[in-house]
């Protein structure tokens, strides 16, 4: 079942950042018993952003069709529990289509995404700061799908016991704003 939120640091209010907190440990194949959040960062612009009734895109950034696939459907499952219309971005546009910002937008705005949920796993080590969150790779969600598809990692291969890190963004596609970013 679903791993227990308690262990998320108090600044994490309900709703929306604990929805993608819950999405990554399920979305992403996690070996420790109490995966967390190594860092966040919650943008002021965020106070008073609801994404109830709305749809959500649900993104995870991989070249791992499987992982992809299933982390996006999982992710969306987690969003609908929520009172959001999750929709697996698989489902969107096709995926030559996806990894280009400027290629992408269009398929988001004939969907009339209102927000996106994404999972980006990371191989190397990054240091997450509030200066990471406010730099212009984050600031508009256009500018970060660039940013994260030039930086996708292979996860496909041998099976072996690997910790991997996980960037969880969360923007708002109408105001194209990075509103909560976490490291887990």
């Amino acid at each position: 079942g679903p791993a227990p939120l308690a262990h998320l640091p108090p600044r994490h209010q309900p709703g929306l950042p604990r929805a993608a907190a819950l999405a990554t440990l399920l979305a992403i194949d996690v070996a420790a018993d109490k995966p967390k959040f190594t860092s966040s960062w919650r943008s002021p612009d965020a106070s008073g952003v609801t994404f109830a009734g709305k749809k959500v895109a649900a993104l995870v950034i991989t070249a791992d069709e499987n992982l992809r696939v299933s982390g996006e459907e999982e992710l969306a499952r987690q969003l609908a529990t929520r009172n959001i219309q999750g929709v697996p971005t698989y489902r969107i546009a096709p995926k030559e289509e996806l990894t280009s910002a400027e290629r992408a937008r269009p398929w988001f705005q004939r969907m009339g995404i209102d927000g996106v949920v994404a999972l980006r796993p990371v191989s190397r080590e990054v240091t997450y700061s509030p200066a990471i969150w406010t730099s212009t790779d984050y600031s508009t969600f256009w500018g970060y799908y660039g940013y994260g598809y030039t930086t996708v990692i292979d996860l496909s291969g041998p099976r072996t016991d690997t910790t991997i890190a996980v960037e969880t963004v969360i923007y708002s596609v109408t105001k194209d704003r990075l509103l909560w970013g976490g490291a887990s």
